[in-house]
């Protein structure tokens, strides 16, 4: 009994450890750990050399009291892409604890593309969601993160919740981005927050130029018709940031998808091979 309440205090610890190396046809999942909720089956390679991998989480919703840990590293000459098969969850909360998720990216001389699904945030949800991605050297990053708030579907906004995002770039130990919000029921409603809209996400690049900002500019145009959603790009310290809000998750990924599609091409040097996962 006293172990069953220890469980239900602290909830579940999961741990996933992921390093991709490059050899002479392709890359592979050269180091693969997982303790608790948190693991991939396998690499697939619908993409020439590059390793697809899928982040799965068995449960399929996280709960207070859970800590997820996910560690990435990307070699020299490695080509990586990871995404997840279906929206995080994250319900609401139970007693005193909130659930946490940690996500940190390194990449050495490799190439990272990291494209999840989105996380919902359930009514009453306390969360803490925290992204750090570190590069090093002669790399590459394309990457994302998408929120949604509520459950629109149902007319439920966060209620009592509160979710605390952070998300972190960094370039041979020099700061490119460094984010930390956090988002209550009146953030979403407020002019000065999302102003009605229940969902929101950042889109990385680098390195960027101004032709890429400019290539994403053209893309994010045809999004701005939909005055549902809100779709900017900007360029910094060679890293091209695309915010946007919307309505719906769902429309806030596509222009995301479609971001990544027009992009990758002039940043990576290959054309868009969507994860077979996508079309399940």
């Amino acid at each position: 009994m006293t172990a069953l309440k220890e469980e239900a205090a602290t909830g579940w610890q999961g741990l996933l450890e992921l390093r991709f190396a490059a050899d002479e046809s392709r890359t592979r999942l050269a180091h693969r750990l997982h303790r608790g909720p948190l693991m991939v089956q396998r690499a697939f390679y619908p993409d020439g050399p590059v390793c697809h991998v899928y982040v799965i989480h068995p449960p399929g919703g996280v709960v207070s009291g859970d800590e997820l840990s996910l560690q990435v590293e990307v070699g020299p000459g490695a080509l990586a892409l990871l995404t997840t098969p279906a929206a995080g969850k994250f319900y609401r909360r139970y007693g005193a604890c909130q659930a946490r998720l940690t996500q940190v990216l390194r990449v050495e001389g490799g190439t990272l593309e990291w494209l999840p699904q989105e996380n919902i945030c359930y009514p009453n949800a306390d969360a803490t969601l925290a992204t750090v991605v570190r590069l090093q050297g002669d790399c590459h990053f394309f990457g994302w993160e998408i929120a949604c708030f509520g459950l629109p579907a149902s007319q439920l906004d966060l209620g009592k919740g509160r979710i605390r995002q952070c998300l972190e770039l960094w370039h041979d130990d020099a700061a490119l981005v460094l984010e930390r919000v956090t988002i209550d029921a009146t953030a979403t409603r407020a002019r000065w927050g999302l102003a009605g809209r229940v969902s929101a996400g950042t889109l990385l690049a680098f390195p960027a130029c101004a032709a890429h900002l400019e290539q994403a500019r053209d893309i994010a145009r045809s999004w701005n018709q939909d005055a549902d959603l809100l779709l900017a790009c900007t360029l910094i310290d060679k890293t091209l940031c695309c915010r946007a809000y919307a309505a719906r998750a769902d429309r806030l990924k596509q222009a995301f998808v479609d971001l990544w599609s027009g992009l990758r091409m002039t940043l990576l040097g290959r054309a868009a091979v969507a994860p077979r996962i996508w079309k399940t």
